[in-house]
């Protein structure tokens, strides 16, 4: 979770640098992670958007409204968390920029080693600054909305994209431009036989789906589980054919899963931040298996230094690397 970057959108607020909002305004906040405090005195409402489900669900537990996409319009005031994703930061900009009523404040923060200073050297170019203020290892700059023009240059430089192989993509998405390498080999390594119901975990915009709809003929369903909303909605998009697939927007590592497969495939994630965790493939793994059928089996991918097999050992009755090149492995693991 970006706790620093949080204080700092916050702290002009809190430094009188900004008036506090008005407590009937309306507050649009992207980006939003669970852990913000709010300045006292900050009382107007809130409307987050988060399209990161573990997130998504942190801050509903805590009471806000929040959705995976923006709704809305004529908002008084934007708040713009600013993560590591250029592409998908100017994007959101861009979205604020639309959705305030003209007059408004856009107030937007993130970490220096982010590249806040870049992102804010490129809005002033485009849209003058009032003010910018540094703080807790980051930067929180604001202007107001005078025109849609600074959005549509936002826009028209982080377009959707079609990739190798047709598939529709967007910038802040995982591999959103080329085929991760990873998922090509573990592709490249799954059986022709797969049949009956199954899965792909963290499908991301669907790479690994639409390979094993491609591929196996016997299939009887085939639901694809992501926890990014965005990437999820590319999925559908990308996956199609003789079988209709199922999208779910679900975190593997907290939310249970009803269905029982034949066959899991899967690239799961392993970093929260710029940090490796392990722990979040560890935990795929076992829902995996958990959500495989007795003799079921699972296909993954991972960066070979990462040590997961002693997981599949404890997880899975059998399993054995299948193929690797210098920087991944796969395996077969069976329940």
């Amino acid at each position: 979770m970006a706790a620093e970057p949080l204080k700092t959108l916050f702290y002009p607020f809190e430094a009188e640098a900004l008036p506090l909002p008005r407590k009937d305004a309306r507050v649009l906040f992207l980006g939003a992670e669970p852990g913000f405090r709010l300045p006292e005195g900050f009382e107007a409402a809130l409307h987050l958007v988060q399209g990161f489900r573990p997130y998504f669900r942190a801050l509903q537990a805590s009471g806000y409204t929040v959705t995976p996409r923006v709704e809305g319009s004529g908002f008084d005031m934007a708040l713009v968390l600013a993560g590591r994703h250029r592409g998908q930061n100017e994007r959101r900009i861009a979205e604020a920029i639309e959705r305030v009523a003209p007059g408004g404040l856009v107030v937007i923060a993130g970490g220096k080693d982010d590249g806040i200073d870049s992102l804010r050297k490129r809005i002033d170019m485009l849209s003058p600054l009032e003010g910018h203020l540094p703080k807790h290892h980051g930067v929180a700059f604001w202007f107001r909305r005078t025109g849609t023009e600074a959005a549509a240059a936002l826009r028209a430089g982080n377009r959707d994209l079609v990739i190798e192989g047709g598939f529709k993509t967007a910038p802040g998405m995982f591999s959103f431009d080329r085929i991760d390498a990873g998922s090509k080999l573990l592709a490249a390594n799954l059986p022709g036989d797969l049949k009956g119901n199954v899965a792909d975990f963290c499908a991301g915009w669907g790479y690994l789906a639409a390979e094993v709809l491609q591929r196996s003929q016997g299939l009887t369903t085939l639901d694809l589980y992501e926890a990014d909303f965005e990437a999820l909605e590319a999925a559908r998009l990308n996956v199609h054919g003789v079988i209709e697939p199922r999208f779910f927007w679900i975190d593997l590592l907290t939310e249970g899963v009803e269905r029982r497969y034949d066959a899991v495939v899967m690239n799961p994630p392993f970093h929260s931040g710029r940090a490796a965790e392990p722990g979040i493939g560890a935990g795929i793994i076992r829902a995996a298996s958990k959500a495989l059928k007795p003799g079921g089996r699972l296909f993954m991918v991972a960066n070979r230094q990462l040590p997961y097999e002693q997981i599949l050992d404890a997880a899975f009755a059998s399993h054995v690397e299948i193929a690797h090149d210098n920087m991944f492995k796969v395996f077969s693991a069976r329940r």
